[in-house]
């Protein structure tokens, strides 16, 4: 019973987290007794060794891991980081974040308010009039607040035929890969489409949510947002294997490839994606990180390094997301398996799938790395470390 009463609980965080991912369904906890790949620092986390090697059982080329806890930093690999040569994974690879940059941007925004250079309650065509139009869209009636918990119904433009031909099939990513994409560009997608809902009469993910509100901050500072990412946040916290790649095509080192399947289904050959021109996903996705900077950015942010106590207790108010999670300002909150919750993002991006989260003391915090993006369980991860050992 209490194995049955586990793997339910980890399949609706696992919905949740999911939903978020855009990734494939995600399998059972990995069963006892599976094996595990290098590991440094402290502690035994037999669990989440577990949950990793469960992650290349099922496909997954390589995973890396990082853990803060009471009993200090602890690292491990398991798989390859180079389908061709063999090497291993690297606890100190750098990878693509995927929509973990949304925490990033949420993060500035909130800072500005904090700053009173704007309010939350700011409508997005105060900021960008006339952008925001067409096909049921109206910037009027949009809140900045509703662009960071998502419930602007603003059309994901992710999900349009135009894009998902470009990036999600092979012949189109192999042609637009090196392609550079204006935010102009990702915004007009979206507006092609009816919205999903009235703005505030429910939530839905969209990352064209968080291209506006970059744009946003890009007005309100008269800089580009990266850079106010830079000066606000990594320059502070000493992220130094952080980085807003803007239309650099190459991973920084240490690093390892990026694979995907480039299909809907989890068959066919594997393709190495690693350069790619992450304009087409802005401030929704472009960051680089490695698991390292993302616990200490993660922890700083929930012990009230980057926020005040207003902005944070704002960023900490969730939606309910219909998933098993809920959604507050560019971080969700995750129950797990054993009661615990823990704070913190999901990203996806071509051959790269990122997880991290934190307990909302700091005491706790996890990040971890699939260089592919059509098997594994990415939940089973988060929840080995927090409620496994």
């Amino acid at each position: 019973m209490r194995m049955r009463m586990r793997t339910t609980a980890v399949a609706v965080v696992a919905a949740a987290f999911s939903a978020v991912l855009a990734a494939p369904a995600v399998a059972a906890p990995p069963e006892p007794g599976a094996g595990t790949g290098d590991a440094v620092g402290t502690g035994d986390h037999r669990a989440t060794r577990q949950a990793m090697q469960a992650a290349v059982d099922a496909g997954v080329p390589g995973v890396t891991v990082t853990a803060r806890d009471r009993r200090g930093t602890w690292s491990a690999t398991a798989g390859v980081g180079d389908l061709r040569t063999g090497q291993e994974r690297s606890p100190h690879d750098r990878y693509r974040v995927g929509s973990v940059t949304k925490t990033f941007v949420a993060t500035v925004l909130l800072q500005l308010e904090a700053e009173d250079r704007l309010s939350l309650d700011d409508t997005v065509d105060t900021w960008l009039p006339g952008l925001v139009t067409g096909n049921g869209h109206d910037g009027t009636r949009i809140t900045l607040r509703q662009l960071l918990n998502h419930t602007s119904g603003i059309f994901d433009y992710t999900s349009g035929d135009e894009y998902r031909r470009a990036y999600s099939t092979k012949e189109g990513f192999f042609e637009h890969r090196y392609d550079t994409r204006t935010p102009g560009e990702l915004v007009r997608m979206a507006l092609a489409h009816e919205p999903y809902f009235e703005p505030g009469a429910s939530w839905r993910y969209s990352n064209t949510n968080y291209v506006l509100a970059a744009l946003v901050i890009e007005e309100a500072t008269g800089s580009p947002y990266g850079e106010e990412v830079r000066r606000r946040v990594i320059e502070p916290l000493h992220l130094t294997a952080t980085s807003v790649p803007g239309t650099r095509v190459s991973l920084p080192r240490p690093g390892s490839r990026a694979y995907s399947k480039l299909d809907s289904t989890a068959t066919g050959p594997t393709y190495d994606v690693t350069r790619i021109n992450p304009s087409r996903a802005f401030s929704a996705g472009e960051m680089i990180s490695d698991s390292k900077d993302l616990n200490r950015f993660y922890r700083a942010l929930l012990t009230g390094r980057l926020l005040p106590p207003e902005q944070l207790d704002e960023m900490t108010t969730t939606v309910p997301t219909g998933t098993g999670a809920d959604y507050g300002l560019g971080l969700m909150r995750m129950p797990l398996s054993c009661g615990t919750t823990i704070w913190g993002h999901s990203g996806s991006i071509s051959g790269s799938r990122t997880g991290a989260g934190t307990t909302q003391d700091g005491r706790h915090s996890l990040a971890f790395n699939f260089n592919a993006d059509w098997a594994g369980n990415a939940l089973a991860v988060m929840d080995a470390e927090f409620c496994g050992d």
